[in-house]
C-alpha cells in the first residue's frame, strides 16, 4: 500500500469516527422528543432503545442514547432484506405524532386531535378505544370521533366495555 493510500483511509477511518461520536439528530421533520425512526416511516419518542418500533418493523435510525450512556451514529438498522419506507409526513392522510403513555410505561406516538368527547377508532380491527386506553390514539391505521359517531360506523367497542 502506497503511504497515499494508507493516508486516505486513515482520513476517512478518523472522520468516521468523528462523526459516530458527535452522534445522530432528529431529522426537521421528526416530533419533538424523537428518539428513533422506524422502518415503517413512524417516530419513536421513547428512552429506550430495546423494544423500540415493535410492530412498526424495527429501528431504521436511533437518535437517542443508547443504554450505556453514548450517542450512536446515525445507521441504517433494519432488518435484512426490508426497504427503507417513506416518511409519515409523506404518506397520505398521516398524522404528526405527539407522546402518549401506554399501561406499561412504555412511551409511543399518539395522533393529535384526540379530547374530551372523542373516542380513537382502530379502522383495520373496527374496535373503538377511549381515552386514556392504552391504544387511544396510537394504532397504525385509525380516526378520532364521537362515540356516537363510531357506534354508526359499527365499530365496537374495546372489551366490549363502552366509553360513556
Amino acid at each position: 500500500m502506497t503511504p497515499r493510500r494508507l493516508i486516505r483511509s486513515l482520513t476517512v477511518a478518523v472522520v468516521l469516527m468523528v462523526a459516530q461520536l458527535a452522534g445522530a439528530q432528529a431529522p426537521a421533520g421528526a416530533p419533538a422528543g424523537a428518539t428513533g425512526l422506524c422502518n415503517d416511516g413512524t417516530y419513536y419518542t421513547g428512552a429506550k432503545k430495546q423494544g423500540a418500533c415493535r410492530g412498526h418493523k424495527g429501528v431504521k435510525e436511533w437518535y437517542g442514547t443508547t443504554d450505556n450512556g453514548k450517542t450512536p451514529a446515525s445507521g441504517n438498522e433494519s432488518q435484512p432484506g426490508s426497504t427503507p419506507a417513506a416518511t409519515s409526513a409523506s404518506s397520505p392522510g398521516a398524522v404528526q405524532s405527539t407522546p402518549a403513555e401506554n399501561s406499561k410505561g412504555d412511551t409511543k406516538t399518539a395522533a393529535p386531535g384526540g379530547g374530551a368527547g372523542k373516542v380513537w377508532v382502530n379502522t383495520a380491527s373496527n374496535v373503538y378505544h377511549c381515552p386514556g386506553a392504552r391504544y387511544y390514539g396510537t394504532t397504525k391505521a385509525g380516526a378520532y370521533m364521537t362515540e356516537d359517531e363510531a357506534k354508526a360506523k359499527g365499530a365496537r367497542p374495546d372489551h366490549g366495555k363502552p366509553c360513556k
